[in-house]
């Protein structure tokens, strides 16, 4: 089984600038990881806090594997635990408080046979870098039509 991606936050690199990757486990139950691996998740907007010296996975929604055979008491937005070494946890932790960067959920992917989460330490863009990777997102697409067509 190689590293193919479930489930990814597209939003992530054009709202954020991507300094530092990381990969995380994650706490999950059995019917959440086999939803994760069907794709029935979403990362937009969430992203992971440090609290007494643990990291939390905020804002990600998981969707019930089987809705009839899904507990009462589910919830798809649930705050997740992130299994992290205690380096990557003060690298992170110093990072986010001292030079107040965002700890932003990147994509769900299999390793092996594990369920790993790719965060990253992030920076916001401003509205006029946004502009700019639009912008350049459109000449790209131009050129390679122009390519294509000759």
């Amino acid at each position: 089984m190689s590293n193919n991606t479930s489930v990814t936050n597209k939003k992530a690199s054009f709202d954020y600038e991507i300094l530092e990757r990381y990969e995380a486990g994650v706490l999950l139950s059995g019917q959440e990881v086999k939803s994760v691996r069907a794709g029935k998740a979403s990362l937009t907007g969430a992203y992971a806090i440090i609290r007494g010296g643990e990291a939390y996975l905020v804002n990600a929604s998981i969707s019930p594997y089987q809705v009839a055979n899904t507990p009462k008491n589910y919830d798809p937005e649930r705050v997740r635990k992130l299994l992290l070494s205690k380096k990557e946890l003060s690298e992170l932790t110093r990072a986010s408080e001292e030079r107040g960067l965002t700890i932003v959920a990147i994509k769900w992917y299999n390793k092996k046979r594990y369920l790993k989460l790719e965060i990253a330490l992030a920076r916001g863009k401003k509205k006029a870098d946004k502009r700019e990777a639009l912008k350049q997102r459109d000449a790209n697409r131009d050129i390679n039509r122009l390519l294509k067509n000759q």
